[in-house]
């Protein structure tokens, strides 16, 4: 079970010099992408909430919010600890694993896509995940590469990083002068696969802020995962999608392509790759009814409800 403090620091008093406010616990799947960054989107919205993790020595948390680990979810419901279970990928719980009945379930998913079919039980739907800052640098440069390898089988994770991985990698460096890699999983594999470049930076997804690392990139390659595609509509940023591994990515990449126009990052020698407008994308074709991105105020209002009125 992955117990994480997104904030990357100890849990401070709210301002003005009160006591802090209730412990929560998070939790998320560290090598499935659409996990980590939906988790740390809704840990911006949490106000006065103390993250925290698992001690022993402490009193269990007051609520906890677990991102996809079915496994935490179940441990932390024996224990007593009430959670807010955030489904937040398509279609991807492995057959079996459905987030137990006591818990109550979110599933991210924006409104412009057709609902899942069949839809969770019990899941209500969540809007769009975006995150905090919907701002960017007007000084950003250099391409961001978000990746997931999360179920993605072997042979095909290994043929995309010693093939189409490397050669977008080689053409962003050439074409913007840097790149970052940030991926979730597989980071031996793609490591191996770009150490011919030097200057390339990789990161483990679970370990850095890939909001982050877009407002400053100029650039933006990721796969078909709808929390990449939330990043980039929720700063109406351009995004080219990377060739689709595994089906649940697959799956998406037919939803989305349905909606949305997206361009694919499948020729490195496009120029249009690498130079996209400072505005461009899609976004204005969905329908504003439907572009709701406040899912992480909103998932983070039903943990703070439970933390402060448990069921």
């Amino acid at each position: 079970m992955a117990l994480l403090n997104p904030a990357g620091a100890a849990p401070t008093a709210p301002d003005g010099g009160g006591a802090a406010g209730p412990r929560v616990l998070l939790s998320a799947r560290e090598d499935q992408l659409d996990s980590t960054l939906a988790l740390g989107r809704v840990a911006g919205h949490l106000g006065d909430l103390r993250p925290t993790g698992w001690s022993e020595l402490e009193p269990p948390p007051v609520a906890a919010l677990v991102c996809d680990d079915v496994a935490a979810t179940e441990r932390l419901l024996t224990l007593g600890v009430p959670v807010v279970h955030l489904r937040s990928g398509p279609a991807g719980t492995p057959a079996g694993e459905a987030p137990p009945e006591r818990a109550l379930v979110r599933l991210h998913r924006p409104g412009w896509l057709p609902p899942p079919a069949p839809p969770a039980r019990d899941a209500r739907l969540t809007g769009v995940l975006a995150p905090r800052r919907t701002g960017r640098s007007r000084t950003r440069s250099g391409t961001l590469l978000l990746m997931s390898l999360w179920h993605v089988p072997d042979t095909e994770a290994e043929a995309f990083a010693s093939g189409a991985l490397r050669e977008l990698v080689a053409a962003a460096l050439r074409h913007t002068g840097s790149c970052t890699v940030v991926a979730d999983t597989g980071l031996a594999r793609v490591r191996a696969a770009l150490a011919e470049h030097p200057g390339l930076r990789v990161f483990r997804a679970a370990e850095c802020d890939p909001d982050a690392l877009h407002a400053d990139a100029a650039v933006f390659l990721a796969s078909p995962v709808l929390g990449a595609i939330a990043l980039a509509q929720a700063r109406r940023a351009p995004l080219a999608l990377l060739p689709p591994l595994g089906p649940a990515q697959r799956a998406l990449a037919e939803q989305v392509d349905e909606v949305l126009p997206l361009p694919s990052a499948d020729d490195p020698e496009d120029p249009c790759l690498w130079a996209p407008a400072a505005a461009a994308g899609p976004w204005h074709l969905l329908d504003p009814a439907l572009d709701d991105l406040r899912g992480a105020q909103r998932v983070a209002r039903t943990l703070r409800q439970l933390a402060l009125a448990p069921l």
